[in-house]
């Protein structure tokens, strides 16, 4: 027998008999309850981030109603998402905070700033102070109500970064697939709460700002929850530490600015990297307009027009972690990223169809484009740690987002000035007010175009996991 203490196990198990001494070499991870205990914590911290990311989505006819936005500004705000993660570099300053200062310390930044930003878009959307007021030409409540979204996008992404270490360090060696399958399938669901809730919460309550404070309310919550882990994290390297020092393991060498180097030569990152940017520049940016385009192509009544794009990210909620055990168990991972770009391609190919304009091929596509987006991200987040060592995953994933976030700013603006100039079909009358009508064809094929590009760089990528034997078409679990 032997007895757990916070550390989780002491480190001497001894045999009276033959006063053998065994060594144990069991950390906290080792524990199921907890290791999926932290996983529940941070997997509701990115809900609360996700709800708010898309929480304006399904508003966009409200804005034009209510606010007087038109698609230009729209899409202006929207991309502010990635403004200061692009152009300051703030993703990579996080990613190197989260090497040097560990989770604790940069997952407790990030959700302060969430909040912030946050609080700040909420108030620009709520107050009549900017009214009639404007900055560089736009109306002053569009510019801060972006500079917040572009404050909430940098905690939100560093967020990101931060929970995907966390899982790396929780379940290296163990269910790691399956663990960020989950954690983004959950993620979604505040996506899919966003995209189904945001509309009828705003007529219910009374105005465009409310399902954005009810988002500031849930993420204040979340930003708890996140302090909460903490201490489990410090449990964890007390555990990792005590293990350390009776096998007499040496301690992996910690981060250098050198290592950036490292990382951006290596050609296999650089491939992910650009998928990644391809394929969520098809999909998040499309989900976006994806209400819009059910009131414009398909003829959905706003009140319910997120519903049908809801049943994407609800879908992944059971696909991704489905996927993500199929990648642990059985490997495969560059195919399924290449099968998951071919299901992209398909569907905004048979979007852009002027003649397919019925609501059941509208649910079907979303559905099957739900498969698509959970086959690539549940096995592209677990392959990175196949070709980049633990110390420098901070950095190498913030260096990835940093390059998806070049597709998450300027794909949304890129759509809302070809909707204003190119797409306009005539106006329609909302409640006393005239909006414009939309032809979607020319953005289904740009977004079309963003999963061929992905398709190439998926087959690139698997070029290159057989030419230097990453393990990616390997299992995660370790026999």
């Amino acid at each position: 027998m032997f007895e757990k203490d916070i550390n989780y196990i002491h480190p001497f198990k001894i045999k009276s008999k033959n006063l053998i001494v065994e060594t144990i070499t069991n950390t906290l991870r080792d524990s199921k309850t907890a290791r999926w205990t932290a996983l529940t914590i941070v997997s509701f911290t990115m809900l609360c981030g996700y709800y708010i990311a898309d929480v304006m989505a399904p508003l966009k006819p409200m804005l034009e109603k209510e606010l007087l936005w038109n698609s230009t500004e729209y899409g202006f705000f929207t991309s502010a998402y990635g403004w200061f993660n692009v152009f300051l570099l703030m993703l990579i300053l996080g990613g190197i905070i989260l090497d040097k200062k560990g989770v604790r310390f940069t997952g407790n930044m990030s959700t302060i700033v969430m909040v912030a930003g946050t609080a700040l878009k909420y108030w620009a959307i709520s107050t009549h102070s900017l009214d009639g007021m404007h900055i560089l030409g736009m109306k002053a409540q569009v510019v801060v109500a972006a500079l917040g979204y572009a404050v909430f996008g940098v905690g939100v992404e560093v967020a990101g970064i931060v929970v995907s270490k966390v899982i790396v360090k929780w379940f290296k060696g163990k269910e790691m697939a399956l663990a960020m399958g989950l954690q983004l399938a959950t993620a979604r669901l505040g996506t899919a709460l966003a995209l189904f809730a945001s509309y009828p919460i705003a007529i219910w309550m009374g105005g465009v700002a409310k399902p954005v404070l009810l988002g500031l309310i849930l993420l204040c919550i979340g930003m708890i929850s996140f302090f909460l882990y903490t201490i489990q994290d410090k449990k964890l390297d007390k555990s990792v530490a005590a293990e350390a020092a009776i096998s007499g393991s040496v301690e992996e060498e910690s981060f250098k600015m050198s290592d950036i180097k490292f990382i951006l030569k290596n050609r296999g990152w650089w491939y992910i990297a650009i998928l990644c940017v391809l394929f969520y520049s098809a999909v998040f940016p499309f989900l976006k307009y994806a209400s819009d385009l059910m009131v414009n192509k398909f003829g959905v009544n706003p009140l319910v027009a997120g519903t049908i794009p809801s049943l994407l990210p609800f879908g992944t909620i059971l696909l991704t972690p489905l996927f993500g055990s199929l990648y642990d168990r059985k490997g495969k991972g560059a195919t399924l990223m290449i099968i998951g770009a071919i299901i992209i391609i398909l569907v905004h190919t048979l979007f852009s169809v002027p003649f397919l304009n019925f609501k059941p091929v509208a649910i079907v596509l979303i559905i099957t484009l739900g498969i698509g987006f959970s086959l690539v991200p549940s096995a592209m987040w677990p392959s990175v740690p196949k070709i980049i060592p633990e110390r420098q995953l901070g950095s190498a994933y913030a260096l990835i987002f940093w390059v998806q976030n070049w597709g998450l700013m300027g794909v949304p603006a890129l759509i809302g000035w070809v909707l204003d100039k190119y797409c306009i079909t005539g106006k329609r009358m909302v409640d006393g007010v005239s909006i414009p009508n939309y032809n979607y064809t020319i953005p289904m094929m740009i977004f079309t175009g963003f999963g061929l590009l992905a398709l190439i760089f998926a087959f690139l990528l698997k070029a290159e996991d057989k030419k230097k034997g990453y393990g990616l078409e390997l299992p995660n679990i370790k026999e």
